[in-house]
């Protein structure tokens, strides 16, 4: 049965300053609708929204891989997660692979060098992608956990690519469908206040007033 939305938990975070909606409701469930096949064309508009990150010098290092549920490729995916992701994730839509371009290109000015922010530039990717997928009622789930030697071989990734994260994208489902210890988890999670990480001139524990 579908999620019911309208009988979920309150979401429990209430933002100190006026921001957007969209900005307190995404979050990162684990519990997904497994009968719910992601529309391709809203796939492909997270992924557009992706797209249109800002980056140094708009050399745009991200790139993105990706498997639906069913596909040939999903279960070489989800055998790239670790276990404990792949428990969970086996029940999203889709499992995308983002990768960061290590090198800066170069032009009729300037060699080819490596890039010192295409993990920054590829996390403001993530971030859309993150915030489309919420703004379309679908949830997004960022992946450390993985294997990325494995991911690098498998996926025939060229080594000038930093293998980043792994997302599961879908549809929430109720958390009856994780293990007892997830279902305690499924919630929005809180985050320290503005003046525990803004701070105005020095950063405060270098001892100056």
């Amino acid at each position: 049965m579908p999620f019911d939305t309208n009988n979920a938990r309150k979401n429990p975070r209430n933002p100190d300053f006026p921001v957007d909606q969209i900005f307190v409701e995404r979050w990162s469930p684990r519990a997904y609708d497994a009968d719910f096949q992601l529309p391709t064309t809203d796939f492909m508009t997270i992924l557009e929204a992706a797209r249109w990150a800002p980056s140094c010098y708009n050399i745009q290092p991200w790139r993105f891989l990706y498997a639906f549920r069913g596909d040939r490729h999903w279960d070489d995916y989800l055998s790239l997660l670790d276990p404990f992701n792949a428990g969970w994730a086996a029940q999203a839509s889709a499992l995308v692979i983002v990768l960061s371009d290590k090198m800066m290109p170069g032009d009729e000015t300037r060699p080819a060098k490596p890039s010192g922010y295409h993990s920054f530039d590829t996390g403001a990717a993530w971030a859309q992608m993150a915030l489309q997928a919420t703004m379309l009622g679908y949830q997004a789930h960022a992946m450390a956990g993985i294997y990325h030697d494995q991911i690098a071989e498998k996926l025939n990734i060229p080594g000038q690519y930093r293998v980043e994260i792994a997302v599961a994208l879908g549809k929430r489902s109720d958390p009856s469908v994780l293990p007892k210890e997830l279902q305690e988890r499924e919630e929005p999670s809180q985050r320290y206040g503005l003046q525990e990480i803004a701070f105005p001139g020095l950063f405060p524990e270098a001892g100056v007033d």
